[in-house]
């Protein structure tokens, strides 16, 4: 069976860009080229036998202006805000968003990466670290197409960023609780596994906090078993977390005066868990959560949290994109931009209504400066 002919073996041929070969092929009048081009590019594809039928086919059902983003879950809503940001800035643009919800399952993502061959985005970005197996896949895209990556700081990777750096958002929360005289505190979290570096970065950020305060005894980390991951997510998965660990916890644990959500999502289960066993929020017991979502922020919840700019780094991200696809096809000569965007925002600690002083008790270490 011959070799289907693909608009990467006609760029080769003629050596200029694959953006530059979609773009004169699908006829791009509003982008300037060279007639020298055009000619290159038009002669390899005639030479190659190469036929428009297919990609027309995707462009119609598609769009020409789209953007492919891939995101782990829609459940929680930090992924949903991010997808808003990125929507905001897209729309504005004239561009179009393609979602590929991954459900952090890595067949699924690499189904994904396979699409994108007849969807044939003009940028991509991903809301997450891609999984360590595609990385490769992930830098050989980007040298073709816009890519950006909103990440976390363990990713080393040469592609665009907009990043957060998780331990500091863990250290916020403990600063916190430590600054209020908490000494004995749970931690709530997904599983901690080798895939979800943001999440032990979190976590680690929080307990160094409380070791530097030469307190390292003073935290209970509580994490969901390792299976959780592989179930496709409901809407209410991490607020079962928060809920189920939060009971397991008070069974086995005395004296705990506060108790931080990896996410506000699992502190909202907290919340619910500490209500149905009696126990009352801020007096009693602390709590705390990350990611400041909208539910947090109802007056009869009032959610201590930390903000970290969610929506914006979607609408960053996004900018990021149209800037380089801009640079792609106004270029009238084929040196490509080389510049790398790098945007991290610094967290802030949000104190609102489940946060108190811890009740005074004897025997207790003070806090080392």
């Amino acid at each position: 069976m011959k070799k289907k002919v693909t608009t990467t073996d006609i760029a080769k041929m003629a050596g200029v860009s694959q953006a530059t070969v979609s773009m004169i092929l699908n006829k791009k009048y509003n982008v300037s080229f060279s007639r020298e081009t055009i000619e290159k590019v038009e002669k390899a594809a005639e030479e190659l036998g190469y036929h428009k039928s297919e990609c027309r086919r995707a462009r119609k059902l598609t769009g020409q202006k789209l953007i492919a983003v891939f995101c782990p879950t829609l459940t929680n809503p930090y992924y949903v805000m991010l997808l808003q940001g990125i929507e905001e800035i897209a729309k504005e643009s004239g561009y179009t968003v393609f979602v590929c919800n991954t459900l952090r399952d890595l067949k699924t993502e690499e189904s994904c990466l396979r699409m994108l061959r007849q969807i044939q985005p003009m940028g991509i970005i991903y809301t997450c670290n891609p999984s360590a197996c595609f990385q490769q896949e992930i830098l050989a895209l980007s040298e073709n197409i816009p890519l950006v990556v909103i990440k976390n700081r363990d990713l080393d990777m040469e592609v665009d960023v907009v990043e957060l750096n998780n331990a500091k958002p863990g250290r916020l929360m403990a600063r916190h609780l430590l600054e209020l005289g908490h000494r004995k505190v749970g931690f709530i979290s997904p599983p901690l596994t080798r895939r979800q570096q943001q999440r032990f970065q979190r976590v680690e950020g929080f307990m160094e906090e409380f070791r530097e305060a030469g307190i390292p005894e003073g935290v209970i980390v509580k994490a969901a078993d390792e299976e959780v991951d592989s179930r496709v997510p409901g809407m209410d998965s991490e607020y079962k977390i928060g809920y189920q660990l939060t009971k397991e916890l008070l069974k086995e644990e005395k004296g705990i005066t506060a108790i931080a959500g990896l996410n506000d999502m699992i502190a909202l289960g907290v919340l619910d868990a500490l209500a149905e066993a009696k126990i009352r929020v801020p007096s009693e017991m602390s709590v705390l959560g990350c990611d400041n979502i909208l539910y947090g922020k109802l007056k009869d919840i009032s959610l201590t949290t930390i903000e970290h700019f969610v929506q914006q780094k979607g609408r960053d991200a996004c900018e990021i994109i149209i800037k380089k696809i801009h640079a792609l096809t106004s270029r009238e000569d084929e040196i490509r931009p080389t510049s790398i965007y790098h945007i991290e925002y610094e967290p802030k600690l949000i104190i609102r209504g489940t946060t108190a002083p811890a009740k005074v008790r004897r025997n207790f270490s003070p806090v080392k400066k």
